[in-house]
């Protein structure tokens, strides 16, 4: 099942359309292009996501992390293996 395509038209440095025309064979250009731009898209969402939850675990809420999340861990696993053992 392939998607539809569509032509964009955009600029680009003159020196990145040459590096892409003397490694990227013709047919293969509007790929590599589309893929890197897709990767690039999906980390620049990803940074906009983890900087627009910053600071929403308050240390008020979760006062058993306050020691961090490994020793939190830490502390479960030490617990459940001391119940397994009974």
């Amino acid at each position: 099942m392939g998607t539809t395509a569509k032509q964009a038209n955009f600029l680009l440095p003159e020196d990145l359309l040459e590096d892409l025309r003397n490694t990227v064979s013709r047919r293969e250009q509007s790929k590599v292009v589309a893929d890197a731009l897709r990767k690039e898209l999906k980390r620049l969402k990803l940074k906009k996501a983890i900087e627009g939850s910053f600071g929403a675990w308050k240390v008020n809420d979760h006062p058993e992390l306050k020691s961090g999340t490994e020793a939190y861990l830490k502390g479960l696993r030490k617990s459940t293996r001391l119940t397994r053992a009974k």
